[in-house]
């Protein structure tokens, strides 16, 4: 289409075209390829507020929403909407800057406080996004006499972040404390070494052995990661996370996490670790020095967020009873259910296309999670993954797992 807009009448120009038409015919062919392969993932397009129950275009009248990050139910919390309206009117939409040149406003420092003091640690580094907290660790902090170990099914951020450093690499088998015992006395000569590890693997709801980590890492003098997305906020007594929940606040050492999930929904993440470690990430961390500031809305909402957790775990402790009873109550029914007592609650089915066709009728039952399936997960592995919020009741969750019943018995997966 370009090229008939352009009309070119020089040799440069045809061959311009020929190499724009080259490429579209590729890429075409790879969005066919993904087709063919059952693995196309649409965008349903949501027409309200994020919330338990919403509207979603094409589909008529309220909608069971089972299917969000929004663990706290915080992303339409009319406190945390408010403090969004009132720092947009006092700050403004954005700071056009990086923080270094004139984007920190004391409102940044005040949320960085607060992380910090949440988490427990000595200081606090916002990002954009947690993606671009997991870009901007490890190339700073470890160099090519360090090393680095990392869970084999880490997320693609982590992955992508070691990809960036220059430290040696070690993989280990997943949640094997044996393996990475292994790793570990294979890396001694390393000056540094990192262990890195999902706090919780967001596909199967897993959590990772926190304890046998960290007493191997102080055996072999390694320091410990995690990355709480999907832990922060509601796993634990408090809500700290899956380190408080099995009781190693005090032997993790860099905490990664979001402000896109639990914490409001709306963007952002950060790093929480030791003072002089967030003080080099200021200094050389390039999604931090290179990326605009969180626009204010968005500090204003998370730091609400954040102020009602260290206020109360009323909230976070919800969650725990409202996802047994999904979890009881789908097992009783036949159903699968991978991970452990955590709010991710995958129904596992296997068959990819099996996934997608019962993701679509629990929809027309006004139910709406989504199927996931190869290569966002093992082949033959394909589940609904289903996500319980505290905002959700029991009558949600009850008629959810109604839900499940009836698409289960029309395609044969319970009797």
């Amino acid at each position: 289409q370009w090229c008939d807009i352009l009309r070119p009448s020089t040799t440069t120009s045809n061959r311009g075209c020929a190499a724009i038409a080259e490429a579209r015919s590729v890429l075409e062919h790879e969005l066919e390829t993904i087709r063919t392969g059952g693995t196309w993932k649409g965008e349903r397009v949501i027409t309200s507020k994020q919330g338990p129950h919403i509207n979603v275009d094409g589909s008529r009248g309220d909608i069971l929403n089972f299917c969000a990050n929004n663990y706290l139910g915080l992303s339409s919390h009319p406190q945390v909407v408010e403090a969004g309206i009132e720092a947009l009117k006092k700050y403004g939409a954005g700071l056009s800057s990086v923080r270094f040149i004139c984007g920190t406003q004391d409102i940044h420092k005040d949320l960085e406080q607060k992380l910090a003091q949440f988490h427990e640690r000595e200081d606090c580094i916002l990002y954009a996004s947690c993606f671009d907290a997991n870009a901007g660790l490890f190339e700073v902090l470890l160099g090519p006499d360090d090393a680095v170990l990392s869970d084999e099914l880490n997320h693609a951020s982590i992955i992508d972040g070691i990809r960036l450093c220059r430290a040696k690499r070690f993989r280990y088998k997943h949640m094997d404390l044996n393996d990475l015992e292994t790793q570990l006395k294979e890396s001694q000569s390393s000056r540094l070494r990192l262990v890195v590890t999902d706090g919780v693997f967001s596909m199967d709801g897993d959590m990772a052995p926190l304890k046998g980590i960290c007493d191997l890492a102080e055996q072999y003098g390694a320091m410990v990661f995690i990355d709480e997305c999907h832990a922060t906020g509601f796993m634990g007594p408090r809500g700290r996370g899956t380190d408080e929940l099995l009781g190693v606040m005090d032997r993790v050492h860099i905490v990664n996490s979001t402000l896109g999930k639990a914490l409001g929904g709306a963007a952002g993440g950060y790093t929480v670790g030791p003072k002089p470690l967030i003080d080099l990430l200021r200094q050389r961390s390039r999604p931090y020095l290179f990326s605009n500031s969180l626009p204010p809305p968005v500090v204003g909402c998370a730091t609400r967020a954040v102020e009602l957790l260290l206020t109360s775990n009323e909230i976070a402790q919800s969650v725990g009873d409202k996802t047994m009873r999904f979890r009881n109550k789908m097992t009783d029914a036949g159903f699968t259910i991978s991970g452990s007592d955590h709010p991710i609650c995958p129904v596992m089915l296997g068959d990819a296309r099996l996934a997608s066709l019962m993701a679509d009728d629990m929809l027309k039952l006004g139910v709406y999670v989504i199927g996931f399936s190869y290569p966002v997960v093992p082949k033959g592995k394909a589940r609904i993954r289903v996500q319980i919020s505290a905002a959700h009741t029991d009558q949600d969750i009850d008629r959810a797992v109604d839900a499940f019943i009836q698409t289960g018995r029309k395609h044969g997966v319970v009797s």
